[in-house]
């Protein structure tokens, strides 16, 4: 843990002085903010926050440390955390380490002991700035001027950093979805926690993908075949799967036009569900464009109107983009989903074609779970498929 004072420094010039904690590290991203009251350590690992530097809104961080089970991907990906207060104590009898020795040993940097509330309502009327967390001793002045000179998340093609560098069938044993509801009891010795058997083949897209996604996957029966961002139609049709998952993932949109053509040549030739930045990029494949939003949707606690019945769901999301409705060719989508704070697209689907999507997190974890149908309809959408070709 760093000695030195700790800052935070903002493109627009305001600082922030704190205690520094993990690594002794500068960095440099956007800083945003996410409202989950549980779920740091699932934060830090998801692929989608590659770039960003994390401000958890909740006062105290830490308590129930570090389970490496519960990691989302082979590594932390944001850039930096910052938190008001730092749990003295970890008390899970899952935890390996604490939250500051996690940090530590993966390079990153944390600062507590600021004004999380203050920094939160910056950003909420400024929207998401450009930012430097420095745990070195850094000057603020010279933090501020990094800030500034960094290029930010716009026009930035994030994916290639996290994307997987060869294809991998995941799980093929069955070992990577474990019991969450008792530990103490092998998989095989608990009904709850029993496989299907994997009897539909499916290509999924790693724009940075999440673990729990293709853990849900599993449990309905796919067996998962991960392949990179940049794979082509060609190739993923050449695989012959039953269906394509379109992942999560960092950066802007409208930067991975690679993605765009590649899932613009797969409508229509295999059943499509995308999720996050799967749905944007499902979105620009169906003619439609994106933007940035002020300061995005993170936390746990987000409602979403499901326009087909009616049903309102809370959702877990992370995303500092957006679908514009307007900007599709007319006739062939439909929005199925808008959340209810402030009426952007959180879902949509092809009219005539087995391809549909949502801006938010079905298989969140650690919660809420209100969406985990979706996956559900995958399965019953490829098998349709499958039984009328």
């Amino acid at each position: 843990m760093s000695k030195l004072p700790a800052v935070l420094a903002l493109e627009d010039g305001s600082t922030f002085i704190g205690k520094g904690f993990g690594a002794p590290k500068t960095v440099v991203g956007e800083v945003c903010f996410n409202t989950s009251m549980t779920g740091y350590q699932e934060i830090l690992t998801d692929p989608s926050y590659k770039g960003q530097i994390v401000t958890l809104t909740y006062p105290e961080i830490g308590n129930y440390g570090i389970i490496p089970e519960d990691d989302e991907s082979y590594e932390p990906h944001a850039s930096g955390l910052i938190i008001r207060e730092l749990s003295p104590i970890r008390s899970n009898f899952r935890s390996s380490m604490t939250l500051s020795e996690y940090l530590e040993k993966n390079d990153l940097p944390g600062i507590m002991h600021i004004d999380t509330r203050a920094l939160t309502k910056r950003l909420r009327v400024h929207g998401s700035l450009k930012g430097v967390l420095s745990t070195e001793g850094l000057d603020p002045k010279e933090a501020v001027a990094r800030a500034k000179a960094w290029e930010g998340l716009e026009g930035q093609d994030y994916v290639e950093k996290v994307t997987c560098k060869a294809p991998y069938i995941w799980d093929e044993l069955g070992e990577k979805n474990p019991t969450w509801y008792d530990d103490h009891q092998k998989q095989e010795d608990s009904e709850i926690g029993k496989l299907p058997p994997a009897d539909l083949n499916i290509v999924a897209y790693d724009y940075g993908i999440k673990y729990n996604i293709l853990r849900r996957l599993r449990e309905q029966g796919f067996n998962v075949t991960v392949v990179p961002a940049n794979t082509t139609a060609d190739e993923v049709i050449a695989m012959n799967p039953d269906g394509v998952f379109l992942s999560n993932g960092p950066g802007d949109p409208s930067a991975v036009t690679y993605a765009h053509e590649a899932v613009r040549n797969l409508i229509g030739k295999k059943p499509l569900f995308g999720i996050c930045l799967g749905h944007q990029i499902l979105s620009h494949a169906m003619g439609g464009k994106t933007y940035k939003l002020k300061f995005g949707h993170r936390g746990g606690n987000q409602p979403v109107k499901d326009l087909q019945n009616g049903k309102v769901a809370i959702t877990s999301q992370n995303h500092g983009f957006a679908v514009d409705t307007d900007s599709f060719p007319m006739g062939n989508v439909e929005v199925t989903h808008v959340n209810l704070n402030d009426k952007t697209c959180e879902g949509l689907k092809h009219k005539t074609e087995p391809a549909f999507s949502v801006q938010y997190h079905p298989e969140a974890a650690p919660g809420p779970h209100d969406a985990a149908y979706f996956f559900r309809e995958f399965r019953q959408s490829v098998l349709d498929w499958k039984a009328s070709h």
